[in-house]
């Protein structure tokens, strides 16, 4: 046994025990978070203006803090760009993360001294807990990646300003350092593509133990290493056996992955922003998320289908309940004050508290008064491949709205793997799926108000140059998994296979 993996298992053992102990602890350790926060925030700029001198309970803080999206926290922030101190939180920030937001342009999200151990201490908990409760350790003396961005820091008002992950990458460990793939001058390559190819000839003939990232990309990596080697990549690292991913919801790209890599590894799934590092994956034997309950931020939850309307319904996590939708709310040390994430979560367990991740907010389709979700269309496309045996690439999912004589739909359009041999039957898998679980699309369906879904194909790698061609290739960038309107379609239908 080499040192590092012999020196993880103690520290992994010490930090699992804790954990496990919080999980008996969390709504105890929320209030403290809560009251915590309530202190410092009464001597900023923003907590004065709001009144949280006059705040004691929750009951108090929801009516002086109304949520908030990044464009209503935009004054706040701009404040803290023309250098002014005790804005949000006490002093400035020791970072901006810089995060490309789909109606705020860029977005600059504070990270503060307090807040930075959240996102670096959470991602290493993840892998300690991983260690403790299946005993390998051996990744730890291995090559380990993570397919990030940029860790050059620019400055906004002062403040170093990057991509979370490159900002993550200046906290690696020391110790971790000499493991670290790719080299920091690849890392800061921007172009995606150049980028891909340099981190394969670096690390094509390394001993990889762990690979991490989101999921398409690291798709893209696992193409590149197999094009190249003609090996799958379990054959080609074969002592890789952890793979770490987050971002997006890693059920549609799994099959695919595991395929690429030929072999089993253990998956472990996080769920990090740059507003704050939410849930990661403690146990391989557990369905769902692990809440960061005791990390510096206060959790609320509002009923999905309630987020925009004018009076909605704000619950602290003692009264959350299992197989609920919810939007994500957050107030942190960061000082993000009851902040609208734009995801929206599910528990699968309040004891623990455990989640996954269901979409966006306003990644919805409701054109006809049928809400469907991100976590929907998942399922009902997850659960008709694994039936006819068909691996998808990548998918997104619009309303076809017709003015004219013919009916309405949905339209899907999706990148296959291996097409089915019936399209049409496939389609109509698909369409039973969604049916099954949203009974409002169900209802519209058996009304003769909309048509059944139609599937149209994306040729290969139409995806990625769709992204290509709106400049968000690689990163932490994804495809929106459904949309309101055809903004996006309309753009894809340059990648159909009948373009």
């Amino acid at each position: 046994m080499k040192i590092k993996s012999f020196l993880a298992k103690p520290f992994a053992s010490y930090i699992y025990k804790g954990i496990r102990k919080g999980m008996a602890t969390a709504v105890d350790d929320q209030e403290n978070i809560f009251s915590n926060l309530l202190k410092t925030g009464r001597i900023t700029e923003f907590g004065k203006a709001s009144g949280l001198d006059k705040v004691n309970t929750y009951e108090e803080f929801k009516q002086a803090i109304p949520i908030r999206d990044y464009e209503q926290m935009r004054p706040w922030i701009d404040k803290i760009k023309e250098g002014r101190h005790n804005v949000l939180w006490k002093g400035k920030p020791i970072y901006f993360a810089k995060t490309s937001g789909t109606t705020s342009g860029t977005k600059y999200i504070p990270i503060t001294k307090d807040s930075i151990p959240n996102h670096i201490n959470t991602a290493r908990n993840a892998l300690l807990c991983y260690m403790a409760e299946t005993g390998n350790t051996k990744f730890a003396d291995g090559k380990m990646i993570f397919l990030s961005g940029s860790p050059e820091l620019e400055r906004v008002g002062g403040i170093p300003t990057g991509r979370l992950s490159g900002i993550a990458n200046h906290h690696v460990p020391s110790y971790l350092r000499t493991n670290q793939m790719p080299s920091y001058e690849t890392n800061c390559i921007e172009d995606w593509e150049t980028k891909l190819h340099k981190i394969v000839d670096e690390t094509i003939n390394k001993d990889m133990t762990l690979i991490s990232g989101i999921p398409p990309w690291m798709q893209m990596y696992f193409d590149e290493l197999i094009k190249r080697s003609g090996k799958k990549v379990g054959e080609l690292f074969p002592n890789f056996n952890v793979m770490v991913q987050g971002g997006v919801n890693f059920e549609p790209y799994k099959a695919k992955l595991l395929e690429s890599i030929g072999k089993k590894v253990d998956c472990i799934e996080l769920f990090p922003a740059s507003e704050g590092f939410f849930a990661f994956q403690d146990s391989q034997l557990n369905e769902g998320l692990l809440l960061n309950t005791n990390s510096g931020i206060f959790f609320e939850f509002v009923p999905a289908i309630e987020i925009y309307n004018e009076n909605l319904t704000r619950l602290s996590l003692k009264d959350v309940k299992a197989g609920e939708n919810y939007a994500l709310i957050i107030s942190s040390n960061a000082g993000l004050w009851g902040y609208n994430l734009g995801d929206t979560v599910k528990f699968v367990s309040t004891d623990p508290y455990r989640l996954i991740v269901t979409g966006r907010t306003k990644h919805f389709i409701s054109a006809f008064g049928e809400h469907v979700i991100g976590e929907e269309v998942e399922y009902s496309m997850l659960k008709a491949a694994e039936e006819e045996h068909v691996h998808i690439t990548e998918f997104t999912v619009a309303p076809y709205v017709n003015s004219g004589d013919g009916q309405s739909y949905h339209e899907w359009f999706v990148e296959f793997e291996n097409k089915p041999e019936n399209m049409h039957a496939f389609a109509m898998r698909v369409d039973e799926n969604m049916r099954k679980k949203n009974v409002y699309y169900d209802d519209l369906i058996s009304g003769n108000i909309l048509s059944p879904l139609k599937i149209t194909p994306v040729r290969k790698n139409g995806f990625i140059d769709y992204m290509k061609s709106i400049g968000k290739l690689g990163g932490q960038n994804k495809v929106p998994r459904l949309s309101n309107d055809r903004k996006i379609v309309d753009e894809m239908g340059r990648w159909t296979e009948n373009d």
